[in-house]
């Protein structure tokens, strides 16, 4: 077991930089696709795997995502799309809640429902569960699909014998990569389970793409 800890405050987000960031969204989202891919570089270790990996920037991922809680849940389709310090996440699946996006920065996320209705979310996770009645980890989970804790908060993880993540607690979440596939030359998580007290989220990441600087 490892542990690592740093404290982080996180600023409430102001009008004028959500709608910065709306913006740089936008014109990111416009130009994510066209751009050249790479592969990754040997990892052999599981301190190079956190340097590697905590390194990257810019890519994305396709997936399915099935979210439970309590008698609240549904099954979807999950993208994500990481740009610098800027998420570009979807979220789709039945029981009306159509298709929801959340995007931002760690200084400011907004959510975007079915309807077209944009809310600055202060405690993502908090407001997810009040309006869904269940939630996902947002802050965290850049970094769990990646197969590395998030290096602001405090982490006990459990490394298996080819030096990768298999379970991790931090937060109030536990974290379970139960199965890794080959992406990009390198093993990546395929398939994670996070829970905490209300809520269970399993992903299964179909591909990976990493995009060159």
């Amino acid at each position: 077991m490892s542990a690592n800890a740093t404290s982080l405050n996180r600023p409430r987000p102001s009008i004028v930089r959500i709608a910065s960031l709306a913006l740089c969204l936008v014109l990111l989202s416009a130009c994510a696709t066209t751009r050249p891919t790479i592969e990754l570089p040997e990892i052999t270790t599981w301190e190079l795997r956190q340097e590697v990996l905590g390194s990257l920037v810019d890519w994305e991922f396709r997936g399915r995502i099935a979210v439970k809680a309590g008698d609240e849940g549904f099954n979807g389709k999950f993208n994500w799309t990481q740009t610098g310090d800027r998420f570009h996440a979807t979220v789709s699946g039945p029981l009306g809640i159509g298709t929801v996006l959340i995007e931002g920065t760690d200084d400011a996320i907004l959510l975007t429902d079915k309807d077209g209705k944009v809310t600055a979310l202060i405690d993502p996770e908090t407001e997810l569960y009040t309006r869904y009645g269940w939630t996902i980890p947002v802050a965290s989970l850049r970094y769990w699909a990646l197969g590395i804790p998030d290096p602001l908060l405090p982490a006990e993880t459990e490394i298996d014998e080819q030096g990768r993540l298999s379970r991790l607690l931090q937060g109030d979440w536990a974290v379970v990569i139960s199965r890794y596939r080959e992406n990009a030359g390198q093993e990546m998580p395929r398939t994670l389970t996070a829970t905490n007290p209300d809520t269970r989220v399993r992903m299964v990441i179909d591909k990976w793409i990493f995009f060159e600087r």
